[in-house]
């Protein structure tokens, strides 16, 4: 089967990326007649959401898409809401409050002291370094954040959601549906958000992801497999991700992502072994793809370039805005795009975030899975790039046992 494809890109300061490598359109509506399949990879129409919309007014133009519906974006934009969805559906979720005011959940947690996570609602909920996961038993360091949170936020973060910090195993458990129904591969997969080894520093979007694929194991039952009625009556299509903590009492849930995450997309395309655009070809037209995956262990490590991951045009000028991306090989297997550009044959940084690359690996095991990636880094060359090192340790240094000793990587209990 021979795809012609083009992609089209929303955001103004964003344009660039991809240009040498995709054919690419300023105008994705022009290109729907002629297109088989539309594929949004993202829920955000500019600031707000709005991609779920789209993509079900073309489903009732008759048009194959890969995208959400309006209430599938509301999982990921308003965490209170993805949370009564869950409870509806029985499935189990951590103790969490909705505040729309700093001094109701202060006193909440002086009220009821325990260690929480605030994760705040709103145009803020992106800004990952907003993210905070309490460390005392009291909470107090809760109530300081929340505290300067009033000072330097509230004007922006018309909320926030309380969540109790639970210990474990985190885990995100990532389907693809086809409007019915899931597929039988389901991609298990352990995020890597903080900027330095040892999982400390600022939060990022991701710094790198871990992962395998298995069968419809007693996470994926406890979780998806009581929301698919749900998603089937949505008529949802595509990658769908519920980020847990797991411990041997149970599966919590923390939030969704009813879209393609990042870079796990560069995972999945690493490791479906068979065709991705006939994959997604019958995904989109309610058919079971017989799709061919990896049989073993998958690592992506985001290399970035200053300021990473934070905002500064000076400090992105001076030292990474179209910086070039040297290989000391030929070889281009386990690189994949993701802010980058080519001119005259020259990779080069693209955008304005400083993300230019991902870097994948895979193996029998997740040890190899990380020699290979890191081997690959090892032939890249661009000054000033820095990347986390540890990414596939947790699971070497005893996720994956404890997950298999409680009993979460076999089949559901009947």
């Amino acid at each position: 089967m021979c795809y012609t494809r083009a992609y089209y890109i929303e955001s103004e300061g964003d344009q660039e990326i991809g240009d040498g490598f995709v054919p690419k359109t300023d105008d994705w509506r022009a290109e729907v007649d002629w297109a088989d399949v539309i594929i949004f990879d993202d829920i955000w129409v500019g600031p707000d959401i709005g991609t779920g919309k789209l993509a079900q007014e073309l489903r009732e133009q008759g048009k194959a898409v890969v995208g959400g519906t309006p209430n599938t974006d509301h999982l990921e934009e308003d965490r209170g809401y993805a949370m009564e969805i869950l409870e509806e559906h029985d499935v189990n979720t951590v103790e969490h409050h909705i505040f729309n005011d700093f001094d109701a959940g202060i006193n909440h947690v002086k009220e009821n002291p325990a260690p929480y996570v605030i994760k705040p609602l709103g145009e803020v909920q992106n800004v990952k370094r907003l993210l905070y996961v309490g460390n005392e038993d009291d909470g107090s360091d809760v109530i300081d954040v929340l505290r300067a949170y009033k000072k330097a936020w509230g004007h922006r973060m018309k909320g926030f959601q309380l969540q109790r910090k639970v210990q474990g195993v985190e885990v995100a458990i990532c389907g693809f549906f086809n409007g019915e129904t899931f597929i039988d591969q389901v991609n298990f997969n352990f995020e890597h958000k903080k900027l330095f080894p040892g999982n400390i520093g600022p939060q990022t979007g991701e710094m790198g992801t871990s992962m395998f694929w298995a069968g419809q194991n007693k996470l994926f039952e406890e979780t998806f497999g009581k929301l698919e009625g749900w998603l089937a009556n949505e008529g949802y299509v595509g990658s769908i991700d519920i980020n847990c903590i797991v411990n041997e009492n149970g599966i919590y849930p923390l939030e969704f992502t009813p879209r393609f995450g990042y870079p796990t997309i560069a995972l999945q395309e690493e490791s479906i072994e068979s065709s991705t655009g006939e994959f997604f070809y019958d995904l989109a037209h309610g058919n079971d793809p017989n799709v061919e995956v990896h049989n073993g262990y998958q690592i992506a490590i985001r290399v970035v370039l200053p300021p990473f991951p934070f905002d500064d045009d000076k400090t992105y000028d001076e030292n990474s805005r179209n910086a070039a991306v040297v290989f000391e090989t030929e070889s281009r297997e386990g690189i994949h795009l993701e802010d980058a550009k080519k001119v005259d044959g020259q990779w080069r940084v693209a955008g304005g975030n400083g993300m230019p690359i991902v870097v994948t690996g895979k193996g029998e095991t997740m040890q190899a899975a990380r020699e290979q990636a890191y081997d690959r880094i090892d032939d890249i060359v661009m000054p000033n790039m820095y990347y986390r090192d540890d990414i596939g340790e947790r699971w070497i240094s005893g996720d994956g046992d404890r997950l298999q000793a409680w009993g979460y990587l076999g089949p559901a209990d009947s």
